[in-house]
């Protein structure tokens, strides 16, 4: 009941946008454009997912959209070099190696150093875009038209209605909320996020913890970057530009606290909702894409001043 009235603006919010972009365009509620706007929401809710729980531990990785675009370019330059079925576990693999192999530089700079995440992650966002930068000097990567599932990830549809994008956004959602809400993990996550040195004093092994939730960012990072370049049929080293923000967006309006130790997968996912539903309707509605940036930026203040205005009430 609390999670359900804490849930209740974010959904009142959905409504009211649904019903504001169905007046101003007529065919936004139909079947064909929400299955579009789901399939579009899903790679901001998978790195949303993962930047949650970064940001519920008290950090932060500004790294997901550049990995997006390394990902991306990885696997797709296995694809292309496999013969046969060899080269699809060979992408895939290769791709989500770089995604932890990036999640664990920033976990293990962030819980053993003194170096604040915002530079960690600033710094492997530039190595991660100059090294996609590197692969066919930049210019777009072609996915071979022979990997039929790999293209089949980011534009397939099941039982010939639901795009795959969408079920794998919401297994993915199903993992994580289990690992948040229901295991030992998350309840040491939200203990690191509200007070790290109390946690530290009850014995939590916090740079453990710490290191972990970065490796698993990175990974739904390498997921969502396979997407990408399956919607694409290519991969775009130049991509994923500002999709960092926009996770950043989808867990803040969702309700989690920048300060950390205070969020929920599902109002993240809600917070995707959102975003993604503001971005298709001000397309479709003719907004000019400069008011875009400013409606999206005056939505995330107004989540941040309602958190702010909540951690102030909490304390009163």
């Amino acid at each position: 009941m609390k999670t359900l009235k804490r849930m209740l603006p974010l959904l009142v919010a959905i409504v009211v946008l649904l019903g504001l972009f169905r007046l101003w365009v007529p065919t936004f509620l139909q079947l064909d454009n929400m299955l579009d706007l789901a399939q579009q929401i899903s790679i901001n809710a998978i790195l949303a997912m993962g930047m949650t729980l970064v940001i519920l531990s008290g950090g932060i990785d500004l790294s997901v959209g550049a990995l997006v675009a390394l990902v991306g370019t990885t696997t797709a330059f296995f694809l292309a070099g496999g013969h046969g079925t060899l080269g699809l576990p060979a992408g895939v693999i290769a791709g989500l190696a770089v995604a932890a192999l990036f999640g664990l530089l920033n976990g293990l700079c962030a819980a053993k150093t003194p170096m604040p995440p915002f530079i960690i992650t600033l710094a492997t966002m530039l190595i991660a875009r100059g090294a996609a930068l590197r692969y066919n000097e930049g210019r777009p990567m072609h996915i071979p038209d022979g990997q039929t599932l790999f293209l089949a990830l980011g534009n397939g549809r099941v039982f010939g209605i639901v795009p795959v994008p969408i079920v794998v956004m919401l297994l993915l959602f199903a993992v994580t909320a289990v690992l948040l809400h229901r295991t030992r993990f998350g309840q040491h996550l939200y203990a690191i996020g509200g007070n790290r040195e109390a946690a530290r004093f009850t014995g939590i092994p916090v740079a453990r913890v710490e290191t972990l939730v970065y490796v698993i960012c990175s990974l739904l990072t390498g997921v969502a970057g396979m997407i990408h370049a399956s919607q694409l049929y290519s991969a775009e080293p130049a991509s994923g530009v500002m999709f960092e923000l926009h996770a950043i967006a989808a867990a803040v309006v969702g309700g989690t606290s920048f300060t950390g130790g205070r969020g929920t997968m599902i109002g993240t996912l809600l917070g995707a909702v959102i975003i993604g539903i503001l971005d298709k309707g001000l397309n479709q509605a003719g907004v000019h894409f400069s008011l875009q940036y400013v409606v999206k930026g005056l939505v995330i203040l107004g989540a941040v001043w309602l958190d702010v205005r909540r951690r102030a009430k909490d304390r009163n």
